[in-house]
């Protein structure tokens, strides 16, 4: 106590507590000591003592003032003590506060070793007592054992024989309990639980008469058992559980697995067989030949499948699942027959479903013949877990057929769209016109079919995009998805549609030319010819696009047919049409022409006062067809006039097209000497080809009707003779159709050249071929 309060009382106890801590700089450390002997020093003041460093256990303060009195100056000399005595009443401020607040349990362990000392010795004589009652205990636990011994012995066997009685007992009344048990309508289940534990023990102690009699007794109750099991099994209203507990019981019992499993599969077979006559009775049997009506299904797809997969599809599943645990792994039924039973079924199945499927000829909800497909498919792949060889390629198959089947319709109600669209474009432009009233033109007629057409495509897709939705199973699966988007939606869809339409448009003009076929207008050709044009610029391309977005095509190494082969095909189609449409308008002026020519008596005729009327018309149906074929395509460009000195000018407007200015007349002021005339004019004259394919512009498609035209009325003038004033007639005509023809023409010259063989060959034909003056020609022509 007196080592505590002088502890206590501090190194400052003499008045100073700063005196004491300052003393020799390190006084107030030496309780230290002990703890530094005790961990040791460490390694950087083991390996290197600094006698200056003021928190080393090696500090000398003679060595510190020393070097700090040869190394600061004088200001950091006073900072530094000034921190020194700052630092030296920290600790003893710390050093104090340690000590006053540890003193109380300082006294505190004082006292608990004061009691400890007391209580240690109460303590150790209640043990020593303790001992002394324990050896007694023992001793009197001794003699109680010995004494006991014989009767402890004799009681375990008293206990075994108990114990053994009452299997005894239990064995005994194993009949009994068997026979309340496996009573009709009992509960047999406990009986064979309870038949199964007893019927080991039984057949070990059977060399025993007494174990006899009960083993006999019981295998006759249960033979009985068996026998009404037996009868239950063929009973046609047992339910696919029921059958396989009766089942289960008799394997319990020990009869044949073989025989157990035939009647099994017959009385499940017969079940299914019900359950597919049901299905049978809502699809009529296929006709090969196509010829019977046959009705409208009685409920629609989804119902169907669904009533398929719940009834057949989920009891074949609980019978394969049955199967598989009750026959699985014992030696007679293990022989594929399940799989073979399954199979045959599920093929009358998948052909029901087909039969069913086909019975969908319109296009109806599309959305119902998917989630009804997925249906088939999720239950389809449930048993192909139980039964791998089931069917699943046929099952697989069927889907893909059906998903392709309705593709096809699709494009069929796509044909029989663009057709009704046709119908609807050929109405409006054979219904006659009220006077005033314009019907709709060409541009607004070609955007509504192509519009039309279009949204009805695009209409298409995307129900057809519901077969690869993600929530259905079957279209993530790489079988149906590669072929599907790229053989029955790209190719079988898309592209057939397009070299459909292709091949249709086409078809007007590649028609047959009988007498008294019906010919498409030739409004109706332009427009077509316009539309595959337009398809081969930008709609293939669209539309390729969009089907391959939709669908994105799959690395099946199927053959694709590329854009630039459709669209190769919609401009050949064009071609064919324009060409059509030029030889048919051409023809129609022609006709005209040839009639004009062949009704007249040109020997008999009188002077020309007027152009003939025909020729006039000419004018306007050409006028017509040029306002027709602008209306959808484009001008085109037309050859600039010639400055060759050494070809005849003729009457045509100049290249400014200033009304009354004319070049000169092709009528020559002397005598014409035909023969050589014609023949040196050839020699000097470019070869017109009459049936050359035109271009997509409304100047090459004139000028092919103008050729056309005029070179039948070359060909009738070669076969007439004719007097002085024919000659002149035809003079006059002539110079009418040079003065607004020409315009219409790519190149003027075409139309020169035609002329001049007409006025050549007219002048040859002609018995008194003498000319009308150029002037008088002329005033007939603006006179007319």
């Amino acid at each position: 106590m007196a080592e505590l309060e002088a502890a206590a009382a501090g190194p400052g106890a003499g008045g100073n507590p700063e005196a004491g801590s300052v003393g020799t700089g390190s006084g107030w450390r030496r309780p230290h000591g002990p703890l530094q002997r005790y961990y040791g020093p460490s390694t950087a003041e083991a390996a290197a003592p600094d006698p200056a460093d003021i928190n080393g256990p090696n500090f000398d303060p003679e060595v510190f003032l020393t070097k700090v009195r040869s190394e600061c100056p004088l200001g950091e000399l006073l900072a530094r003590e000034a921190e020194l005595g700052r630092e030296i009443r920290a600790l003893d401020s710390d050093m104090q506060t340690l000590l006053y607040e540890n003193y109380n349990k300082f006294i505190s362990a004082t006292d608990t070793i004061r009691k400890m000392k007391v209580d240690f010795r109460r303590m150790e004589a209640e043990m020593d007592d303790l001992a002394a009652n324990m050896a007694a205990i023992s001793t009197s636990s001794a003699r109680v054992s010995a004494a006991l011994q014989d009767r402890h012995r004799r009681s375990a066997q008293l206990a075994g024989v108990q114990a053994l009685l009452r299997k005894l007992q239990s064995l005994v009344e194993v009949p009994g309990r068997l026979r309340r048990w496996a009573a009709p309508g009992a509960e047999p289940a406990r009986a064979l639980r309870c038949h199964a534990r007893a019927r080991a023990v039984l057949r070990h102690y059977r060399h025993l008469p007494s174990f006899r009699a009960i083993e006999d007794e019981s295998h006759a109750i249960m033979a009985d058992l068996a026998q009404r099991l037996r009868a239950r099994l063929r009973d046609d209203t047992l339910d696919p559980k029921e059958l396989t507990e009766c089942v289960e019981m008799l394997l319990q019992l020990e009869e044949p697995p073989e025989e157990l499993c035939e009647e099994f599969l017959n009385h499940a077979g017969a079940r299914l067989e019900t359950e597919l006559a049901v299905l049978e009775a809502e699809v009529p049997p296929s006709d090969p030949s196509g010829t019977a009506a046959t009705p409208p299904p009685a409920s629609d797809i989804l119902d169907f499948v669904d009533r398929g997969s719940s009834a057949f599809v989920g009891n074949l599943c609980l019978l394969a699942a049955s199967y598989r645990s009750l026959f699985e792994g014992r030696p007679g039924p293990g022989d594929g027959r399940l799989e073979t039973f399954a199979a045959a079924l599920t093929a009358r199945y998948f052909e029901l479903l087909e039969r069913r499927l086909a019975l969908e000829r319109g296009l109806g909800d599309t959305s119902l013949l998917v989630r009804a497909l997925d249906r088939f498919h999720r239950r389809l792949r449930a048993l192909l877990e139980l039964l791998p060889a089931a069917g699943a390629e046929a099952g697989a198959a069927l889907v893909a057929r059906a998903a392709r089947e309705r593709v096809d319709r699709y494009l069929w109600a796509l044909q029989t769209f663009f057709l009704g669209c046709l119908g609807d474009v050929r109405q409006a432009l054979a219904a006659p016109r009220p006077p005033g009233k314009e019907g709709p033109g060409l541009p607004d007629l070609l955007a509504t079919l192509a519009s039309s057409v279009l949204g009805q495509l695009k209409a298409v897709l995307a129900y057809v995009q519901l077969f690869t939705a993600k929530d259905v199973a079957f279209a993530s699966l790489p079988y149906f998805k590669g072929e599907f988007c790229m053989e029955a939606v790209r190719e079988g869809l898309v592209v057939a549609f397009v070299r459909w339409l292709c091949r249709t448009a086409q078809g007007f003009a590649d028609g047959p030319a009988e007498r008294g076929a019906p010919t498409a207008p030739p409004a109706l050709l332009l427009l077509l010819a316009r539309l595959c044009l337009d398809y081969e610029a930008t709609t293939i391309s669209y539309i390729l696009t969009l089907t391959d977005e939709q669908f994105p095509p799959q690395d099946t190494g199927l053959a694709v047919t590329p854009g630039p082969a459709l669209c190769a095909e919609a401009r050949g189609a064009a071609q064919r049409l324009l060409d059509h449409y030029v030889q048919v308008q051409g023809a129609a002026v022609a006709q005209m022409l040839r009639k004009s020519v062949e009704t007249r008596d040109w020997l008999g005729t009188v002077e020309p006062r007027n152009v003939r009327a025909v020729m006039k018309r000419v004018v306007e149906d050409i006028t017509a067809i040029d306002v027709q074929v602008g209306q959808l395509f484009e001008e085109g460009v037309r050859r600039a006039q010639s400055s060759d000195s050494s070809r005849r000018a003729f009457s045509v407007y100049s290249s400014s097209r200033a009304p009354g200015r004319y070049a000169p007349s092709y009528t020559p002021s002397a005598p014409m000497d035909t023969h050589l005339l014609s023949n040196i004019q050839k020699l000097f004259s470019e070869r017109i080809d009459i049936f050359s394919p035109v271009e997509f512009n409304k100047v090459s498609v004139l000028t092919g009707i103008i050729k056309i035209s005029l070179k039948t009325l070359l060909e009738c003038v070669r076969l007439r003779t004719l007097g002085r004033f024919g000659l002149q007639q035809v003079q006059v005509d002539g110079h009418y159709l040079q003065l607004y023809l020409w315009r219409f023409a790519a190149d003027e010259r075409v139309v020169q050249g035609l002329l001049d063989e007409v006025a050549a060959s007219a002048a040859h034909r002609c018995l008194d071929p003498v000319p009308m003056e150029h002037s008088v020609v002329e005033l007939i022509c603006e006179r007319g």
